[in-house]
């Protein structure tokens, strides 16, 4: 068995904040200036691993240096991958006033010279947990892909992903009896809604109730570099369809590239199960409950008052 590369974490910070003015990304959730991100790293540094890919706009690169990467270049190696909307393959032309990027397959393309091996993918804005960097960081330090594409992801209870200021998007995910995935929906509009959490696919008109310890990703995924030659492939397939249906917003999902890998039988994912509870701030009403969550771990000891002091 060849010697395996060590497992890299890409970080997904291109985002807009289309529903949260503001880099929300480098926004400082203690009274230390750390942001989400910095507990993500330090998790993620715990857990093993030493490089980290950043995914950005490269229009917010000097801001984004400033605020996260040169400091983080102190403790981890930093690359950068910028998401530009013009990199679609030959023959596809950016439908002219979009702004919006391609989405989160998109995204993780945009890596694909710089990975050599595994790697996690989250999402820069979200808290993950410990547990959730050490589950992932041990499957793919031990797992490669055989006769299928070994991937994985973790799994949260939708019940622990859920705000109280509005709705989320959410890929609500179905199990085999040995908890690997057998498909995920992406649900774009989930909210808390007479004492349930329900989904609606018609704008309101009719809403369908969930339980709240549904499985839900919440994009933290864990592929081998195989993925990144399937989303290539896939590409120029999702723009056909897409720029057909929905020039201004069709997303190419990393979701959706998984989904039909385990539909084909070519991948299979292991889902990871984390107790922890997410946090994030979709609404700017969102952050105080992050920052008082944050300010407990610490109070328990979970994580010191300045995260990189003595490293």
């Amino acid at each position: 068995m060849r010697k395996m590369n060590k497992p890299v974490l890409v970080i997904m910070a291109a985002g807009m904040g289309s529903r949260y003015g503001g880099l929300k990304q480098i926004d400082p959730v203690d009274n230390e200036g750390h942001i989400i991100m910095d507990f993500s790293m330090f998790d993620a540094k715990r857990a093993g691993f030493e490089k980290v890919i950043f995914i950005i706009k490269k229009e917010n690169e000097a801001d984004f240096k400033e605020a996260v990467g040169d400091r983080m270049a102190k403790y981890m190696e930093v690359s950068y991958a910028y998401q530009e909307l013009s990199n679609i393959p030959e023959g596809f032309e950016v439908p002219e006033g979009r702004v919006k990027p391609w989405g989160t397959a998109h995204a993780v393309l945009s890596c694909i010279d710089q990975i050599d091996g595994p790697f996690a993918v989250i999402n820069a804005d979200d808290y993950y947990g410990q547990e959730a960097f050490r589950l992932i960081y041990d499957y793919l330090s031990a797992h490669q892909d055989d006769d299928k594409y070994r991937y994985t992801m973790v799994g949260y209870h939708l019940g622990n992903t859920v705000t109280d200021n509005g709705h989320v998007a959410r890929g609500i995910c179905d199990m085999n009896a040995d908890g690997e995935l057998v498909s995920i929906h992406e649900r774009t509009r989930i909210e808390k809604r007479d004492g349930g959490i329900a989904f609606t696919e018609d704008d309101g008109e009719t809403w369908i109730f969930v339980p709240a310890d549904t499985t839900v990703s919440m994009n933290m995924w864990g592929f081998t570099r195989s993925i990144l030659k399937e989303i290539k492939e896939g590409f120029p397939a999702f723009l056909e369809k897409g720029l057909k249906e929905n020039p201004m917003k069709c997303e190419y999902f990393l979701p959706a590239v998984v989904s039909s890998l385990v539909e084909k039988d070519q991948a299979s994912v292991a889902v990871l199960k984390s107790a922890d509870k997410w946090y994030g701030v979709t609404y700017k009403e969102d952050k105080p409950v992050v920052v008082a969550a944050l300010q407990k771990m610490k109070d328990d000891g979970l994580y010191p008052a300045h995260l990189w002091e003595g490293k």
